[in-house]
């Protein structure tokens, strides 16, 4: 029978303890390049491990491990695929061939086998594993693909982000890098909370975007050197109903996450914060992550109406307002991080500092 040029080159395994049966299998599909057979059952099982096989077959009736047992082991290996198995074996019975269906046979040949009806068999369970890796092949190809292109969308947006944080600073220059910093101080600590990889790219450029709703605030307040009086800070407070509509617009992931950050980052942990009073974990994390991030960089860094604090003096406020304003657990993981965290303060210092 012909035998396509794939099949040929595919990796076949035969078991079975008779070494004359091995042999036999092995002169029929001489056709075939990669043919390994082996007597041994427990070898077959170590020789599973190391190799990608494109079709097993496999004995039932063998010492040490029968071919029930061998299947039980090779579905313990991890595969991408796992390779058809076809079952060799005297056996008809009903109740043994629903039982190597259970473990994972894909077919059965019958001994004594005919050699047309094995190699049939053997080409067709090759054709359907093959044609399952190369689907496989394309379908990582075609996610790589949609994910490449995907982060150059993100780049793109980020991109956008970033001009749009910058124009928001020159309304407020006393900002300078805070919303830089911002940005990465809530990276450090997203990562050890345990947020994706790809989610921290996203939260570091959605982070900066926290205060945006205050281009919607007038410049008599926003501009104001002294403490704000109750009728300007609830006009204050609106900044974040407007940034989080500024920011509703889209739904790109990193506009999601700059919409939950500008709208929640403002809220208390015990339900004292605005807009809407919301109390612990009903405070989106990405909120709860940013809220401390924002509230030690304004601590940290000097402005015309106020001089730096000391670390000792932030960190004492920290943990007294752990379980007040902020996340406990994020104080925690602040306070662990605190290396990385002053590192990135150092690098993008306020010019004015300098």
């Amino acid at each position: 029978m012909h035998i396509g040029q794939d099949i040929k080159a595919a990796s076949i395994l035969i078991v079975d303890d008779e070494p004359v049966n091995v042999e036999i299998l092995q002169e029929l599909l001489e056709g075939f390049t990669d043919v390994t057979g082996i007597s041994s059952p427990t070898k077959a099982v170590a020789l599973y491990q190391e190799k990608d096989f494109d079709l097993i077959l496999l004995d039932i009736n063998m010492p040490q491990l029968n071919g029930f047992q061998v299947m039980d082991e090779f579905a313990t290996v991890a595969k991408e695929i796992h390779p058809p198995i076809l079952i060799l074996t005297v056996l008809k019975d009903r109740e043994t061939r629903l039982k190597a269906l259970t473990k994972g046979a894909s077919d059965f040949l019958e001994k004594p086998f005919d050699e047309a009806e094995a190699l049939c068999r053997v080409s067709n369970l090759l054709e359907m594993h093959l044609s399952q890796k190369l689907l496989a092949k394309y379908n990582n190809t075609l996610e790589k693909t949609i994910l490449e292109r995907t982060r150059k969308i993100e780049k793109s947006q980020f991109e956008v982000l970033d001009c749009l944080s910058y124009a928001a600073e020159y309304r407020d220059m006393d900002t300078a890098k805070h919303t830089v910093r911002v940005g990465w101080f809530s990276r450090i600590i997203a990562e050890q909370y345990g947020f994706r990889n790809d989610e921290l790219d996203v939260i570091q450029h959605a982070a900066p975007m926290h205060d945006i709703g205050k281009i919607g605030v007038s410049d008599t307040i926003l501009l104001k050197k002294g403490k704000l009086d109750k009728e300007e800070f609830e006009l204050m407070k609106l900044h974040t109903t407007i940034g989080a509509e500024i920011l509703g617009r889209s739904n790109a992931r990193v506009m999601k996450f700059a919409k939950t950050i500008a709208l929640s980052h403002h809220e208390k942990w015990n339900g004292t914060g605005y807009p809407y009073a919301l109390v612990g974990q009903k405070i989106p994390i990405l909120g709860r992550i940013v809220a401390l991030a924002d509230v030690f960089d304004a601590l940290s860094m000097k402005r015309p109406y106020k001089e730096a604090w000391p670390l000792e003096k932030i960190l004492d406020l920290l943990s007294k307002e752990s379980g007040e304003h902020f996340d406990p657990h994020l104080v925690k993981i602040f306070i662990n991080s605190l290396p990385a965290i002053l590192a990135i303060k150092e690098e993008y210092i306020d010019v004015e500092e300098n």
